[in-house]
């Protein structure tokens, strides 16, 4: 008797766990209405953005390593499809997307990738730049779940192409609630991550064609 008792009593905090886990997830999640407004206020913020620049703090979790490993830089992006990653701590590299090139600096070498030659380049490239700009809400690429956040609003982005969720399981953007994007997570299949948080960011200001 005492033992159904307890069976009862652990069917029921099951059940009550399930009811408000479900509970907040219908809470935070946004409507198909929220969604819409959201993402024509993203795209809006993104069309009318022609550059940025960005100092950013970016965080490498490993499960090999104890250690979270950090490293800092400057973003610059130019419309259409320029974007400058350099990286000052705690070494000093750079990765430059420009059209259909990336070009990667270390140590004095560059290297030159085509990225029409690599299609999991290209996609990553087009995730880069439109993550960037926060205009990503490709239906057909990915699969795409909107949630409140407290900052605004977090977008959990899964590819549904096979070979890119090869290299990706998820990729989260936290936005502003104007629309910009503040960081962004990419999530890999073993389950480390990468955060990329963006610190005084400035939009529309004069960027030369020279930094690419």
């Amino acid at each position: 008797m005492i033992c159904s008792m307890k069976i009862k009593k652990l069917i029921f905090v099951s059940l009550l766990l399930s009811f408000m886990l479900n509970t907040l997830s219908a809470q935070d999640q946004l409507s198909a209405t929220e969604a819409l407004a959201f993402k024509k206020q993203v795209k809006l913020t993104a069309n009318n953005t022609t550059s940025i620049v960005s100092t950013f703090v970016q965080e490498k979790h490993l499960s090999i390593l104890d250690n979270v490993i950090i490293s800092e830089g400057i973003l610059k992006f130019k419309a259409p499809n320029n974007v400058r990653w350099e990286y000052t701590k705690p070494y000093e590299n750079t990765a430059i997307f420009k059209g259909d090139k990336l070009f990667v600096s270390n140590e004095g070498k560059t290297d030159e990738i085509n990225l029409n030659s690599n299609k999991i380049f290209k996609c990553l490239n087009a995730l880069i730049v439109n993550s960037v700009k926060g205009d990503m809400f490709d239906d057909e690429e990915f699969t795409i779940t909107y949630f409140k956040h407290s900052t605004g609003f977090m977008v959990t982005f899964q590819p549904k192409n096979k070979r890119l969720s090869k290299f990706i399981n998820t990729f989260e953007l936290i936005f502003s609630k104007s629309g910009e994007v503040n960081s962004v997570k990419l999530i890999e299949p073993n389950a480390d991550y990468t955060i990329i948080s963006f610190l005084n960011k400035k939009l529309n200001v004069p960027v030369l064609n020279s930094a690419f």
